[in-house]
């Protein structure tokens, strides 16, 4: 009986050896579009577990590396995504999706230089690829190359015309050149190829606030609002526009929301300290600017708003303590001078407030002029 197993396992290995080689070729072709699928289904270690057995039988395929690496990449293994990249590059140093993946990569880990370098050569190599063009404009706006980022947008739409968020990308490029008509242009067309974004409705509106189409940007907002009950930054956008449009009861309620959504924004407390400013309820503003200022104590306006409001009560001691942080972060504001000047007068310190007032002048205020004329004589 043991010689007969033992020729039974001689048979086997015999039959292993004389497999033909196209049907282990085949096998790992098998495992590859079990990878490809694993990989549009979203099941990326499973697909690296594959071509892992791939590259076993395929070391000098240069997609099998690609595909791994891009698996590697969702998964945020950039280091490991970019050592296959670079396997795939040595097979190939013109592969183009290899470049524009390690580019995707690169990008991931911050360093834009180096993607751009590699967006460049994918472009070089694959001269029609909109992605590759999408991907180097996202790197020249992290360098502030809007002029840059602004081409490659351009010539993403030229290659692939009905793709909305490409005509919203470049529509916010064209609001931070202040080209705001023309933004506005933009985010029409990504709304007419998809209008289920309230994204481009907040950004429709910001460029519409811009051109003093305030009206007109409150239907934006409450559009962008109704679809996405969960962004602060939106209610806070809103509110600006109710503040612009003196509806400071509405502007207050906006900034509740945006604040019950996210409390850790200094500006928002700065900016619903205005509005009770404004609503006089100055004690709610002093403890909104109170909260900015724990929130970013290197902030001057903050400082000069808490100011404005404890004038308002008759604090002139902790007005003029107030000026005084904000002159230390920023000395050379005229209206700070000015404003601290009023103060010490007001509280009787006429002397160093001329002081101030004289300051003032010298930095280029031209209303401390008045002052001076008014409380120095």
């Amino acid at each position: 009986m043991k010689k007969k197993t033992h020729i039974m396992r001689t048979l086997i290995v015999l039959l292993v050896m004389l497999m033909p080689l196209s049907a282990l070729a085949q096998s790992a072709d098998e495992l590859y579009q079990k990878a490809l699928k694993s990989i549009e289904n979203d099941q990326y270690k499973e697909a690296i577990e594959l071509l892992n057995k791939v590259v076993e039988s395929k070391p000098k395929d240069k997609e099998v590396y690609n595909k791994r690496g891009f698996a590697r990449n969702q998964l945020g293994n950039f280091y490991g995504a970019i050592g296959d990249y670079n396997i795939a590059l040595e097979i190939d140093s013109t592969y183009a999706d290899a470049l524009l993946n390690r580019g995707e990569a690169k990008f991931n880990l911050g360093d834009d230089y180096g993607a751009l370098e590699d967006y460049d050569k994918a472009i070089k190599y694959e001269p029609k690829s909109a992605q590759a063009y999408t991907s180097r404009a996202f790197a020249k706006y992290n360098l502030e190359d809007l002029e840059g980022a602004y081409f490659d947008f351009s010539k993403a739409i030229e290659m692939d015309p009905n793709d909305a968020d490409k005509y919203f990308n470049r529509g916010v490029i064209k609001a931070e050149l202040e080209e705001y008509i023309s933004a506005i242009d933009d985010y029409n067309k990504a709304l007419s190829l998809d209008d289920s974004d309230p994204d481009i409705y907040n950004y429709r509106a910001v460029a519409k606030f811009n051109i003093d189409q305030v009206e007109e940007a409150m239907k934006d907002y409450n559009k962008a609002i109704e679809m996405d009950t969960t962004d602060p930054i939106k209610y806070e956008n809103r509110a600006l526009a109710k503040s612009t449009l003196e509806d400071y009861e509405g502007a207050l309620a906006d900034y509740d929301k945006s604040i019950e959504l996210f409390d850790e924004d200094p500006d928002t407390y700065n900016l619903r300290g205005v509005v009770k400013y404004n609503l006089e309820n100055h004690e709610g503003a002093i403890e909104d600017y109170s909260k900015a200022i724990e929130l970013d104590p290197y902030n001057p306006v903050y400082y000069d708003n808490r100011a404005l409001s404890k004038v308002a009560i008759q604090d002139y001691k902790g007005a003029i303590r107030d000026y005084s942080y904000s002159i230390e972060l920023f000395p050379t504001d005229p209206e700070t001078f000015h404003q601290r000047g009023l103060a010490k007068i007001s509280k009787g310190d006429k002397y160093d407030g001329c002081l101030d007032l004289n300051t003032a002048v010298e930095l280029g205020s031209e209303d401390a002029k008045d002052s001076i004329k008014e409380h120095c004589k």
